[in-house]
């Protein structure tokens, strides 16, 4: 028979929040595949678990899927985690669970904490129906692609975001969305230095362009609480005339342009330096 795969939610932070039947999972498999093995191991050691530890993340070669896949149908039981939360959410344990259902292995899940509903929880922004969208693109058209998502979602919307690029995550979006949607920005979720902040856009994204984060965060940006129409895109000529009448810097204005009109940034500099 073909062993188990379990999914095992850890905790974001603080261990007091490891469930009684996620630490007995971790004490019976025969093996934990780790995000990152370096941060799993002292929680290993906390649940005094003695199964062999080894790496799975975005990087991992075929090989060591075949092997953990070879350790399934072979009878060996698995639990799959990540640093910190739900694993094959916005994480590369998907991979690995798609795996291991094709070859028809048992997946079980071992449910417990989540940034995502964490976050949603004490923002105060409606949570009944919400998109999550993990980590957004440095830059390019996909990016503008989802901050276009964003700015037009009926419903409240979930980002994942490095602290380094907080203040710039927050200024795009207000961009896209007006500086006075509503926002959230927790990071440091169950950890000593915890701090979840409200606010409107733009005044998050001054903050915090002042004040860097710190630690894990995540991003909470209220839905226009209305269906998307199917509205034309503006003129980009017409809406770069109104924005520099508006007094907005030409920089400004490119970023808005490529936003709102989805023209290519290069086309948005021309179109502004030959106005």
């Amino acid at each position: 028979m073909a062993g188990t795969l379990y999914v095992v939610a850890t905790p974001l932070g603080n261990l007091g929040d490891l469930s009684p039947r996620a630490a007995e999972t971790l004490r019976q498999v025969a093996v934990v595949a780790a995000e990152d093995t370096r941060h799993t191991r002292p929680l290993l050691a906390h649940v005094g678990a003695g199964a062999e530890l080894v790496s799975w993340h975005a990087h991992s070669a075929e090989r060591d899927r075949e092997r953990l896949l070879r350790l399934l149908t072979t009878g060996h039981d698995i639990a799959l985690v990540t640093d910190a939360g739900t694993p094959a959410v916005s994480d590369p344990g998907a991979a690995l669970v798609a795996a291991a259902r094709a070859r028809d292995v048992p997946v079980v899940t071992i449910p417990g904490p989540t940034a995502v509903a964490a976050a949603l929880a004490v923002s105060g922004l409606h949570a009944d129906r919400y998109v999550f969208l993990g980590f957004l693109p440095r830059k390019g058209s996909e990016r503008r692609r989802l901050l276009d998502m964003v700015a037009h979602s009926e419903w409240t919307v979930v980002l994942f975001e490095a602290p380094n690029r907080l203040a710039e995550l927050l200024d795009d979006l207000a961009l896209a969305c007006g500086d006075e949607r509503p926002a959230a920005v927790a990071r440091e979720l169950t950890k000593v230095f915890e701090e979840t902040r409200t606010g409107t856009l733009r005044g998050l994204a001054g903050y915090y362009a002042t004040a860097p984060a710190r630690g894990e965060v995540t991003v909470v940006v209220a839905g226009t609480g209305r269906p998307r129409g199917r509205e034309e895109r503006p003129d980009p000529q017409a809406e770069a005339r109104r924005l520099l009448a508006e007094g907005l810097s030409r920089k400004d204005v490119v970023d808005r342009l490529v936003v709102e009109t989805g023209i290519s940034r290069n086309s948005a500099y021309r179109l502004v330096n030959e106005l």
